[in-house]
């Protein structure tokens, strides 16, 4: 074999070797994107779990947040005025947010008062109710433009509502958990001063038992727009989506109207909504 035959064959013989390397590089390459999709896909939609407290806090005066509240996931509780876990109305919060303050990282155990309440604007992240007292959170705006955001965490143990809407503007929220409550969210049925509520339910785990996941008051304009909700335990499909009231100003109890999706008051497809 000459010299320039035998250039040739190394030559061959190296492209060869660095197609077979480039090709298992490739190969590896899909393979992680593959298992990294796999792992991003099978997580998808799963509940958070519970976290554990970091440590415990007696609150005994409601804590008041102007701009932003970071708990470190420790677990604030009642204590004196606020040592109450009841139905009663008016009661004060443990946390009281103004306008555009944010609460994050917390969890709020036994007695729980009236949880949380926010003045206007405001966003709730990764907040947990152990033991809702009379409310978790209820928002009091009175702007239409006021947006209140809950992000993440959960509530369990509710005699009623979870998320009281008794002011004006815009609630959403997403990948949140409720469990053994009456209702995920509402709109107040009969506050001395109604307005036109909207409400966006997204990535929502429920688990049964629960009435209502949310309530809107059709004659005020109410709406509620619902996506990837998961209902968990209820097997005879007792829990309604969404219920539909006649609500009032004058303090009666409101009037049930229909449920379902109608597109005016309650939007959603029936794919929206998965049981487990």
């Amino acid at each position: 074999m000459t010299a320039r035959a035998e250039q040739r064959v190394r030559h061959r013989r190296t492209v060869t070797r660095r197609r077979a390397v480039i090709g298992g590089t490739a190969a590896l390459g899909i393979t992680g994107a593959a298992i990294l999709t796999t792992s991003l896909l099978s997580s998808a939609g799963a509940a958070t779990t519970w976290p554990k407290a970091t440590g415990n806090k007696a609150v005994a005066k409601t804590i008041t947040v102007s701009k932003s509240y970071d708990g470190h996931l420790q677990k604030y509780y009642g204590t004196g005025a606020l040592g109450t876990s009841d139905q009663a109305e008016d009661q004060d919060p443990v946390f009281e947010l103004k306008d555009g303050a944010v609460l994050k990282n917390v969890i709020i155990g036994t007695p729980a008062a009236d949880g949380v309440h926010c003045l206007g604007s405001c966003t709730l992240r990764n907040v947990w109710w152990l033991d809702v007292g009379e409310d978790a959170a209820s928002f009091k705006g009175k702007k239409a433009s006021a947006v209140y955001k809950v992000i993440g965490g959960g509530a369990q143990k509710a005699d009623d509502k979870v998320l009281q809407f008794n002011g004006a503007g815009k609630l959403s929220v997403t990948g949140f958990q409720v469990k053994d409550a009456g209702k995920l969210v509402r709109s107040c049925g009969n506050c001395k001063t109604q307005y036109k509520r909207s409400i966006t339910l997204s990535d929502i785990d429920v688990t049964y038992p629960i009435k209502d996941v949310v309530g809107v008051n059709a004659n005020y304009g109410d709406t509620a727009t619902l996506s990837k909700i998961r209902i968990h335990g209820d097997t005879k499909k007792k829990a309604k989506v969404c219920q539909e009231f006649k609500g009032n100003s004058s303090g009666k109890e409101p009037t049930s109207l229909r449920s379902g999706p109608d597109g005016t008051a309650c939007h959603y497809k029936s794919s929206d909504i998965t049981y487990q």
